[in-house]
């Protein structure tokens, strides 16, 4: 996977504009958490390019950057959860998961009801 990194709350405004064009995936990441860790590498090991539909995916370490974190939460309308992902179409989250109800399947899933 190719990541981005989150890491000022001015990125969020590009995510929005970005997903006009195509999906944007935002990965929060928390550092000292085992199942974050867990859910990170069985979305890496899992993930394919190929079967994407050019999603451009975020990382976000929310804890070295918890204002960002905070702003994700706040910008999106979404809970604030650890580890979380969140699928952005047309400026708008269309879908979030976490813990171990993050899985690369289920994002496919979503992305293939985007349409172009």
């Amino acid at each position: 996977m190719n990541w981005t990194s989150l890491v000022e709350e001015s990125q969020l405004e590009n995510i929005r504009e970005e997903s006009q064009q195509h999906p944007v995936l935002i990965f929060k990441h928390s550092t000292r958490c085992s199942i974050s860790s867990a859910s990170l590498a069985r979305l890496e090991r899992n993930w394919k390019e190929s079967d994407v539909a050019g999603t451009v995916p975020y990382y976000l370490d929310l804890i070295a950057n918890r204002t960002v974190s905070a702003k994700v939460a706040a910008t999106f309308d979404i809970p604030h959860q650890s580890p979380q992902i969140l699928l952005i179409s047309r400026g708008e989250c269309i879908y979030d998961a976490s813990h171990f109800d993050i899985n690369f399947a289920e994002i496919q899933q979503q992305l293939s009801g985007i349409e172009a």
